[in-house]
């Protein structure tokens, strides 16, 4: 067989398949499953919403190619959206929409990092943005971020990180996986830390729109000063506006890395879905009331989550934020593959049983794995699976970075994104269903610090 590219190649597949298979052993005998396996929104999206992307795929007037930085109309708009979110002077100029945000982290990647140069991240981490990396040959370091903090990174330990050689820190606020949301005082003294080095800080903030108070500016670094040279902002409009399959995101950056990602986007896709650009553009000032009491929902749908947490005291919450929980399990010498689809396929008490039964045979973990955390979709690349495949391989490099005990593993079909209860009905309701199965709300996984974590 002809040669693979191998950074490509020792990637793993898609793992949807086989937490798919999870669920479809489960017998229903705890009532409906509770499908959490993508964190994208549990509701559809607003009427309008559908409507104008109905008008807009019907128009010939989107037919053809676009502008490779997007439509006009959208950047405007989101420009001045986040021109009033951040009390910042942020115009089109400084906007380039993609396909997806995990285009807009590809493409910044690219832009300011080659092969063999290194990109700094936290500890857990969002899975998609390693295995990137890794497929464009980009090294990976990693900052260790402690559960009992909440999983806030130290100003200290990145400072101390950011070598020569390093391009870019990256960083996810509120978290995937682990909810937590990294608060303005803390990025501003990140974004110090980088440009003191000439480092560059990404941040992805796909889940901003879920913050509890929609009054108060993330952070304040798009008002700093030299921004435009120091820091890069991504965003994705699927999860606010219920249209992940349209795939469209947003870089937000000073001219030079906009006239760069051009370049690369002229070569991966041309333009992003022009069609779903000109709906996103009409919805994003006529559908805030409605965003906002989306906000509102997600937040009830976490207090929902707390309350039946606090209900079981083995079971430990360390972070919550917008889409993600994190929580620590109790069972120290099972791996948390094994926790996991068994909480899936068989579900409170008798996944319960079955562990404390499996407990009595196994005292180590018959699987370790390398720490691994979900993607945006928190079940499309389960990081137990990746993890799996390098560790069948005792690769040198793995055993190194990510020691025995630092596992993490999402139940995906049981478990992932808070926003993504997809039940309809009242937050209380939801609690309700979701105290009746009592474990099987929670990516489970081991953490390196000799915990065990799962992420909700």
């Amino acid at each position: 067989m002809p040669h693979f590219n191998p950074l490509v190649e020792k990637l793993s597949p898609p793992p949807v398949p086989s937490v798919l298979a999870w669920a479809k052993s489960y017998d229903g005998s705890r009532g409906p499953l509770i499908d959490l396996s993508q964190a994208v929104p549990g509701y559809p999206a607003h009427p309008d919403m559908l409507a104008w992307l109905g008008e807009t795929a019907a128009s010939t007037a989107y037919t053809g190619y676009g502008a490779i930085e997007g439509e006009a109309v959208l950047r405007e708009a989101y420009a001045a959206h986040v021109a009033g979110l951040y009390g910042a002077a942020v115009t089109a100029d400084n906007i380039h929409i993609t396909s997806g945000c995990n285009q807009a982290f590809i493409c910044t990647a690219m832009a300011i990092a080659g092969a063999g140069d290194t990109i700094l991240m936290t500890n857990p981490y969002y899975f998609n943005q390693e295995t990137t990396l890794s497929m464009l040959g980009i090294n990976v370091e990693l900052v260790p971020c402690d559960a009992g903090a909440g999983f806030l990174p130290e100003v200290d330990a990145i400072s101390a990180a950011l070598r020569p050689g390093i391009r870019a820190l990256a960083l996810v606020s509120p978290n995937n996986p682990t909810g937590a949301v990294y608060p303005p005082e803390l990025l501003a003294r990140i974004h110090e830390a980088c440009r003191a080095k000439g480092v560059w800080l990404i941040l992805d903030e796909t889940y901003r729109d879920f913050l509890p108070d929609a009054s108060v500016a993330p952070h304040g670094l798009l008002s700093s000063e030299g921004w435009q040279e120091s820091f890069i902002g991504l965003y994705s409009f699927s999860k606010s506006f219920c249209i992940p399959g349209h795939r469209l995101g947003a870089i937000t950056a000073g001219p030079a890395v906009i006239e760069q990602v051009t370049k690369i986007m002229d070569n991966l896709q041309i333009c992003a879905p022009r069609s779903a650009q000109a709906a996103v553009a009409k919805a994003i000032p006529a559908l805030a009331d409605w965003r906002q009491a989306n906000r509102a929902e997600i937040a009830a749908r976490a207090d929902a989550l707390r309350d039946v947490m606090s209900r079981l005291p083995k079971w430990k919450l360390q972070a919550v934020g917008a889409y993600f929980a994190y929580v620590r399990h109790p069972f120290p010498d099972i791996d948390s593959q094994f926790i996991a689809e068994k909480l899936a396929k068989l579900a409170a008490s008798s996944a319960y049983r079955a562990i404390i039964s499996a407990k009595a045979k196994r005292t180590t973990c018959a699987s370790p794995l390398p720490m691994r955390t979900p993607r945006r979709s928190a079940s499309s690349k389960s990081g137990w699976q990746i993890s799996h495949r390098r560790a069948s391989k005792k690769s040198a490099e793995s055993a190194r970075r990510y020691p025995r005990r630092a596992m993490r593993m999402p139940i995906n079909t049981i478990a992932p994104p808070i926003a993504c209860i997809r039940p309809t009905g009242s937050a209380s309701s939801i609690q309700a269903r979701i105290a009746a199965t009592t474990g099987c709300k929670s990516r489970v996984s081991d953490e390196k610090a000799g915990g065990r974590y799962a992420s909700a």
